[in-house]
C-alpha cells in the first residue's frame, strides 16, 4: 500500500477512536443524570409507594414475558 493510503486510514481509526471515547463518556453522564433522577424520584414518593410501583412493573413485565412466550408457541405448533 501506498504511504498515503496508510496515513489515510490512520488519521480514520483515530477519528474513530475519539468518536468513541466521546460516545462513551456521553453514555456515562446520561448513566449518571438517570441514577440521580431515580433517587430523586424515589425520595419524593416515599418508600412504601416506590416498593408499590416497583411490584406492579414486575407484574406488569411477568404478563408480558407470558404473552411473548405464548405468541411463540403457537407459531411453531404449525
Amino acid at each position: 500500500m501506498k504511504e498515503q493510503t496508510l496515513v489515510e486510514m490512520s488519521n480514520k481509526v483515530d477519528s474513530l477512536i475519539r468518536v468513541s471515547q466521546k460516545l462513551i463518556q456521553e453514555i456515562q453522564q446520561i448513566d449518571t443524570l438517570t441514577r440521580g433522577t431515580l433517587t430523586a424520584f424515589q425520595l419524593h414518593i416515599g418508600e412504601k409507594k416506590w416498593e408499590k410501583l416497583v411490584k406492579e412493573m414486575k407484574d406488569l413485565e411477568e404478563k408480558q414475558k407470558t404473552k411473548e412466550t405464548k405468541k411463540k408457541l403457537e407459531l411453531n405448533v404449525e
